[in-house]
């Protein structure tokens, strides 16, 4: 059989059985789960009601996240699947759907803030460090730097994230339907919400 959508089968208010009076029709139907995984992109056309067509995601391994803060947008590496509040079973088999909570390359992040603020993003810089050669920029150039310094404050969570490369993220499009994984940077209180929840689950 099918997977149906109706609610034909379905009892009333009052718990007594409906007489099934029709077959299932095709507009009730429903279709199996992408449960997208990550790995090198592997994307499925699906024809739908209309003519019109969803995009079945069943690999990915990167997506446009956004750093809502800093209003920047860049395409990054997917590395790890980390907290799902619907089901554990989605961390372990490392399934991307929305909202789930996962681990982004942080590096093009940190490439922008460095050429936009000019100070380094992750401030714990190691011991013995050698100082980088500091490139050729013309004084409007430093002017324009050094008046954007004042805003260069990041939370201290999402700093400590830089300097170990990765950043928590939430997917926020429908991989199975549109066949992207796009999101945005966890950081303020959303951050401090899901950190206290992973930390609770490795806790049990």
């Amino acid at each position: 059989m099918g997977i149906s959508r109706d609610s034909v089968h379905k009892r009333r208010k009052t718990g007594g059985k409906r007489p099934i009076v029709r077959k299932k029709r095709k507009f009730e139907l429903g279709r199996p789960s992408a449960n997208t995984k990550m790995g090198p992109k592997r994307i499925r056309t699906v024809r739908t009601m209309g003519g019109n067509t969803k995009f079945r995601a069943l690999r990915l391994d990167t997506g446009n996240f956004s750093w809502a803060s800093e209003g920047v947008t860049r395409k990054t590496r997917i590395l790890d699947v980390v907290y799902n509040a619907s089901n554990n079973e989605l961390v372990r088999t490392k399934t991307l759907v929305k909202n789930a909570v996962i681990q982004v390359d942080s590096t093009p992040f940190r490439q922008w803030y460095e050429a936009h603020y000019g100070v380094t993003a992750g401030r714990k810089k190691r011991m013995g460090e050698e100082k980088k050669e500091e490139i050729s920029q013309s004084t409007h150039v430093k002017r324009k730097i050094a008046a954007r310094k004042e805003d260069s404050k990041i939370g201290q969570l999402l700093d400590d994230q830089f300097s170990t490369g990765r950043l928590y993220a939430c997917i926020a499009s429908r991989p199975g339907q549109s066949g992207r994984c796009d999101g945005y940077i966890l950081e303020g209180k959303e951050l401090e919400f899901y950190l206290k929840k992973m930390k609770m689950k490795k806790s049990k």
